[in-house]
């Protein structure tokens, strides 16, 4: 894999983190290519990364072996027209991040023999904490999913799954994921003013707690639901505070969020 190249068709957030975390794990800049149709997003790219960038599509598909189709959903379609004849011809691995996008999707607009794999990241990528669900396609060898996981895994953990539909799964859970974190965030923010805290310290607070039993949960051997015991003291504050989550519902509501987003994944993927 040392000399592969692998372009990004779209130079937007998600692209260019995948290509920092790359360059950041030992990647040449050299080895990236990236297009986008802003000049002035390719020139900060290229000042930032110091990889090639190209303004034709067609000019990075033509020289890579694994291209990157980090555009946004709704521009899929015309985007792998333009790519149709060149990725007939040149065979690359195609890796898409686009949600909603399936692989017969992209077979339809590419061509039936391409090479795809697709993924599923969430956007902690952004900042090298992602977690990504990864599809490989009948068609796709073991030198290419490694290749996959090699660009993915630049931004955080990867998981591959046997079968497409999983990734709706992935979707509800970690795609959506940070937003339920957020929200909860954003309650527990409003909690705390509403007790009397300014709202600085009351973002301070929540955001560092959240931050820190994220850490705790990682690196304990100890599962969530031992470390939430190990916190809650009987008849505690944390007790009285997980009895009114408990009987509103809470877990019941999760499930339920869950399953709305995996059924609405499930839509948009048609």
């Amino acid at each position: 894999m040392a000399q592969q190249l692998i372009g990004f068709i779209g130079a937007g957030n998600m692209a260019t983190s995948l290509a920092g975390g790359m360059i950041a794990k030992g990647i040449r800049p050299a080895r990236i290519w990236m297009s986008d149709p802003s000049r002035d997003r390719l020139d900060e790219v290229s000042q930032q990364h110091r990889v090639h960038v190209a303004s034709d599509n067609l000019e990075v598909a033509q020289r890579v072996d694994a291209l990157v189709l980090s555009v946004k959903p709704q521009m899929m379609a015309s985007v792998c027209a333009d790519l149709r004849s060149v990725v007939a011809e040149r065979r690359p691995l195609v890796i898409s991040i686009a949600a909603g996008v399936t692989v017969a999707n992209l077979r339809a607009w590419l061509g039936e023999d391409v090479p795809i794999v697709r993924c599923m990241p969430n956007t902690p990528a952004l900042v090298q904490a992602g977690a990504t669900g990864l599809y490989a396609a009948e068609g796709v060898d073991d030198s290419q999913k490694a290749l996959a996981a090699q660009v993915l895994g630049a931004v955080g953990l990867t998981f591959w799954f046997d079968n497409e539909q999983s990734l709706d799964a992935v979707t509800a859970v970690s795609g959506s994921g940070p937003a339920y974190f957020f929200l909860l965030m954003e309650a527990l923010i409003d909690a705390a003013k509403a007790q009397g805290l300014d709202a600085a310290t009351a973002r301070q607070l929540v955001l560092q707690t959240a931050w820190g039993a994220s850490q705790l949960a990682i690196t304990s051997e100890a599962g969530p639901d031992v470390l939430r015991q190990r916190v809650t003291s009987p008849g505690g504050t944390t007790a009285a505070a997980l009895e009114v989550f408990e009987e509103a519902g809470f877990r019941e509501h999760v499930q339920a969020a869950v399953a709305a987003a995996r059924e609405r994944s499930e839509e948009l993927a048609g």
